[in-house]
């Protein structure tokens, strides 16, 4: 099955696209009010009963699309780092975007301005993660080498993490303090089309600046002699990869909230099956990306005890066995 895959790539985007589309019908049944698929199917072109549609179209259908969304920001970007730096430890938090789209988000919560209009969090967050890409903009265009953006990431997610500690220790009120954290453990609850709209230009942006990039990387892997000597420009590689995981990253937190695991889990399950080509990994990645966050807000959305599961904590529980588990099959076989 994977020399299969391995021949014929296509073959996993496909039936990846097909899961989607499973999983989008599915996603659309699951909530506090349980619809049946037919109900579902109809209620997408508004062939439904009202209050189906309502709930398809208007609650569920937002939610999901930014899920898929999301997600697949997160797979593409995550091979598409992997693959420049040459680490399979790489995921988009490396670079620090998310750590400086929580830190907006949170000063907007601090600040009240939550109550002003529901966009406050979206684009304070997303001005959060600005300030990162400039300064990361800035290294890549200067050529710096790869362990100077690793350590500049690092840099930028510690001081981050620094502020977002400080903000928190002088919240006004415990009710403050609570909608920080909750916003920072992540979810897909109660997103509208509006949230679609201001996130999903970001990501689509993004994905269009990392277009062609597969080539290069896969010179990349090679070296950086071979990848120049095969005339590929790695400032510019560099610098198109960066600006593009965080434009892409940077509006997936700021309507997701901090979601780790997916840059990183998901090309490793890709590269299992179809081999470590990184220009064939990233569009299945994204794929698996999409598939991977629409299960996990379907398990955030049945009540558990007195609240319901966030979508980080979820994310975390699924990926880290499975990450361990990919590491532990790695060191066998390297054996």
């Amino acid at each position: 099955m994977i020399r299969y895959l391995q021949k014929r790539p296509w073959s996993l985007n496909a039936a990846l696209v097909l899961v989607i589309l499973l999983m989008v019908i599915a996603a659309s049944m699951v909530g506090e009010v349980s619809l049946a698929p037919g109900r579902v199917v109809r209620a997408f072109f508004g062939g439904a009963d009202d209050a189906a549609n309502i709930i398809v179209r208007e609650l569920r259908l937002p939610r999901i699309l930014i899920g898929l969304l999301a997600g697949a920001a997160l797979g593409y970007s995550g091979a598409a780092l992997q693959g420049l730096l040459r680490n399979p430890l790489a995921d988009p938090g490396v670079i620090g975007v998310s750590a400086t789209a929580s830190l907006g988000a949170v000063i907007a919560i601090y600040l009240g301005l939550a109550a002003l209009t529901p966009l406050a969090v979206p684009l304070s967050a997303m001005s959060g993660a600005l300030a990162a890409t400039l300064i990361l903009m800035m290294l890549a265009a200067r050529d710096a080498s790869v362990l100077s953006l690793i350590l500049a990431g690092i840099g930028i997610s510690s001081l981050a993490t620094a502020g977002i500690a400080l903000v928190m220790n002088f919240a006004p009120t415990p009710m403050t303090l609570q909608d920080m954290i909750l916003w920072m453990l992540g979810s897909l609850e109660n997103r509208t089309v509006t949230d679609l709209m201001l996130a999903g230009p970001f990501i689509l942006l993004g994905w269009a600046v990392m277009v062609g990039v597969g080539q290069g990387l896969n010179a990349l892997s090679l070296g950086e002699d071979a990848a120049r000597s095969l005339g590929v420009d790695i400032g510019r590689l560099r610098l198109r990869i960066v600006l593009g995981t965080a434009l892409s990253v940077g509006a997936t937190v700021s309507v997701c909230g901090a979601v780790g695991f997916v840059g990183l889990v998901v090309p490793h399950f890709v590269r299992a099956l179809i081999g470590y080509e990184p220009r064939k990994l990233m569009l299945p990645s994204a794929l698996m990306g999409a598939i991977l966050m629409t299960l996990a807000d379907m398990l955030t959305r049945p009540p558990i005890g007195h609240g319901q599961l966030r979508l980080g904590v979820v994310m975390a529980i699924i990926g880290a066995p499975v990450f361990l588990y990919i590491i532990y099959k790695t060191r066998e076989s390297m054996r």
